[in-house]
């Protein structure tokens, strides 16, 4: 296939040849550690270094032998969907002493082994760093022990550590998101979904555990992905009497007409003396204070298992390749370091910073400095924090500020899971701000019909879960009836508009800025949050709705895989939706573990159709049982997806049969995923925050209205990078393919090669945009809680 111009051809300028590599996965298991060692492995291999498998984590490298195991190609096929970790974890006290990292030097050199990746929590990480800074000492002992020659100690002198954080927690300072977490939610909110269809048939309270000894990040994310009544984490105690104030909460949701409760606890979970607070206190209570039918549910280890979500693949696949960079540009004097992600940026930090920062935060909390652990968190766990706080309690009404103004929230374009939590988010927002808030259905359709209704705090509630669009949306464009909307806007005394959608948002907002000209009601703030499944929007790397559909496609690719099981070869051809962006065929790919992925961004021609049949020919011959090739929707006019079938059927006679799957709708449907429930949340919160302040800015006091007729008074909300930033959406015109609606720079492009060479290709890699070491700093920029992570 065609390939994009790169800055740097990667194996030209960094060679592992004569390198040895090993990987480990130590301490707790996590979903996605396997991807992350297939990637460590596939691309040690490929910059033509030696792999090794390090099995039973530390303990295999102290015992050696067969624990220590050269790694190929063929042997790390079919583990991306795996939960767990193929390659086995065990606790090690025998590396806590010095006998015993002995014991592991020596069984490394035996190997040549001085480059090691290590996929892990804190504890080993901080295990690894020592074993580091004791190397050169141990190879000496080695040598006085006459277990190695004399010149080994010249020829290894230096052992590289890179570490990747696998941990469900989140409970490591320095990066946004771990391996692991995002698989963890998704287990949390199917079985919190479940619930409360059984709790709101017989009006129980339901008080879940979730894991998180330290590290209230589950419980938080997940009270905020399901709108949980109320959440207990330790790194925040509820303050003296919250016992009265839950109980009282519980009740008015119940007078509210609510015929369920949901309360999650971390298992850490603590009051201000550091006592812990446990399910059976918390349902105890219920049932005395209240008489409430109580029921306890411990999650247990069932969020550790199970299939690895997209991100969680995608995030290790990414890790795992930007740890073999890093070690290959590693020197002596090089700080081992721990790769990650920040927004969709990868990021080297060095592993003592984060370390001793992970350990600052449980020292605050032992000293009862609870709001500094919140704070030592990062941003991101703040704002979490702080969202929640915002959307679950409500003020009373003597409270809230008086504003008096109108603010209409509405939907536009395609449904995209996670609309409905960003519309609950922005009115309940909006409430808090002192605003009325107007909900809009069926967009600008019923914009201009009159289906304006105003929308209380009540009315949104068990919005988050649910997917598609409960407002209604159309594919309506403002411009033919933007008389009649101008009239609404006035009749409903509309002073603000936000709008959740995809392209069709965006364009929208461009035609009501050109009607300010003529209709001064528009002249109010406006602002677009993008939600779509194409993740096709100027101005944004990230949609509402995105990650669901690639989840969806991601579940579907393994089913369909698993059914060849057994079977002869099989490749299948597997088309997915996305209009001309390839967002979802590429990303999707690489998530699945594709062997190509056809996109209108990247031209091909029958050349390279029939040199990606040639190179799956090649593998179905050597190793592989299975193929798969996604293919966009709209990614070549002439080789359609029964032309791309009949090719690879034709042209696989004699070494495997073919199979063709169009997704379809099915990638919009769904309940959301925990990412794009949370990503809704905030984003939107933070919208309707500019949309209050812009109010404020614009109000005309001798006019007695307000009067926005600046471009920054219409703005698309977008994630960049690391950041949420609002963009006027003039600004936006220059970077949009309007023909094609797609924007024309994407991000994710770079990813493309990463799946190529996942999948055997030879092919160049652009180093330009990996991770630089940077310092781990107790407060990002302002903007910069916006990251990809929840």
């Amino acid at each position: 296939m065609a390939q994009p111009d790169t800055k740097k051809i990667f194996f030209e300028n960094l060679s592992g040849a004569g390198k040895a590599i090993a990987v480990l996965t130590s301490g707790g298991d996590a979903q996605g550690m396997n991807a992350a060692v297939r990637a460590v492995v596939r691309m040690g291999l490929y910059v033509g270094a030696k792999v090794y498998f390090i099995h039973e984590g530390y303990q295999g490298m102290v015992d050696g032998g067969e624990n220590i195991e050269e790694a190929s190609w063929e042997s790390v096929s079919s583990m991306l969907q795996v939960g767990g970790t193929v390659i086995g974890s065990a606790r090690c006290k025998e590396f806590r002493c010095h006998e015993g990292r002995l014991k592991a030097a020596h069984n490394l050199v035996l190997q040549g082994i001085t480059n090691l990746c290590v996929i892990g929590g804190d504890g080993s990480l901080t295990g690894a760093n020592l074993f580091r800074e004791e190397w050169s000492g141990l190879l000496t002992e080695l040598v006085d022990q006459g277990l190695i020659e004399a010149d080994a100690v010249q020829k290894y002198s230096a052992l590289h550590i890179v570490g990747m954080v696998g941990s469900i927690d989140n409970d490591f300072c320095g990066t946004d998101m771990t391996i692991g977490t995002d698989s963890a939610l998704h287990r949390i909110i199917e079985v919190v979904d479940a619930i409360m269809t059984t709790a709101q048939s017989h009006q129980r309270t339901f008080v879940l555990e979730v894991m998180g000894r330290h590290c209230g990040y589950l419980a938080l994310v997940s009270a905020l992905a399901c709108g949980a009544d109320w959440v207990l984490i330790p790194e925040m105690p509820p303050e003296d009497g919250w016992e009265d104030k839950m109980c009282k909460k519980l009740s008015a949701n119940r007078a509210g007409m609510k015929r369920l409760n949901i309360i999650i606890v971390a298992e850490g979970a603590i009051d201000q003396n550091n006592r812990p607070i446990t399910t059976e206190n918390i349902k105890n209570l219920v049932v005395k204070c209240l008489g409430f039918d109580t029921r306890v549910t411990i999650l247990g280890h069932v969020q550790r298992g199970g299939t690895p979500s997209a991100f969680d693949r995608i995030l290790a696949s990414r890790m795992g390749v930007e740890a073999v960079l890093a070690l290959l540009e590693t020197t002596a004097n090089t700080p081992a370091c721990v790769v990650s992600l920040r927004g969709n940026q990868s990021v080297r930090l060095p592993l003592m910073e984060c370390v001793q920062m992970t350990q600052e935060v449980q020292r605050a909390m032992d000293g009862k400095r609870f709001e500094e652990a919140v704070k030592l968190r990062g941003r991101s766990f703040e704002n979490n924090l702080r969202t929640y706080k915002l959307l679950a309690h409500r003020k009373p009404e003597s409270e809230l500020p008086v504003s008096n103004f109108n603010v209409a929230v509405l939907n536009v374009g395609a449904p995209a899971a996670g609309m409905n939590a960003a519309v609950r988010s922005a009115v309940r927002v909006g409430i808090s701000e002192g605003h009325k808030m107007f909900a809009v259905s069926d967009g600008f359709e019923g914009f201009y019909k009159g289906q304006i209704r105003e929308v209380k705090w009540a009315d949104v509630g068990g919005w988050t879960g649910q997917g598609g669009s409960l407002l209604g949306t159309k594919r309506t464009l403002p411009a033919k009836h933007v008389e009649k909307i101008a009239e609404q806007m006035r009749m409903n005394n509309i002073n603000a508009l936000l709008i959740v959608g995809g392209f069709e948002a965006f364009l929208s907002l461009l035609e009501l800025i050109t009607a300010r000209g003529k209709y001064e009601e528009f002249c109010v703030p406006m602002v677009m949050v993008p939600a779509t499944v194409s993740n096709n929007v100027p101005g944004s790397d990230l949609s509402i709705g995105a990650d669901t559909a690639l989840n969806a496609i991601t579940t579907t690719c393994d089913r369909i895989k698993q059914s060849a099981s057994g079977t002869k070869r099989r490749v299948f051809i597997i088309e997915t939706m996305g209009g001309y962006c390839g967002y979802l065929a590429s990303v999707g790919g690489l998530a699945a573990g594709a062997d190509a992925a056809y996109i209108y961004e990247e031209p091909f021609d029958i050349k390279d159709l029939q040199a990606n049949v040639e190179h799956l020919t090649e593998k179905m011959k050597t190793s592989i049982q299975r193929g798969l090739v996604l293919r966009n929707e709209n990614c070549n006019e002439n080789y359609t997806t029964d032309f791309i079938y009949q090719l690879y059927s034709e042209e696989g006679k004699g070494v495997f049969d073919s199979r063709k799957n169009v997704l379809g709708h099915m990638q919009q449907g769904g309940a959301p995923s925990p990412f794009d429930r949370n990503f809704g949340t905030k984003i939107s919160a933070k919208a309707m925050q500019w949309v209050t302040k812009k109010l404020t800015e614009t109000f005309r006091k001798d006019e007695g209205r307000v009067f926005a007729n600046m471009e920054d008074s219409c703005c698309l909300l977008g994630m960049r990078r690391r950041a949420l930033v609002f963009q006027p959406v003039v600004q936006l015109k220059d970077e949009t393919d309007f023909v094609h609606r797609i924007p024309k720079e994407q991000w994710w492009l770079k990813l493309r090669p990463l799946m190529k060479i996942l999948a055997k290709y030879k092919t160049s890699y652009d180093v330009s945009d990996s991770g630089q070491l940077e310092h781990v700093i107790r407060n990002r920029p302002k903007e910069s809680d916006a990251s990809v992570a929840m």
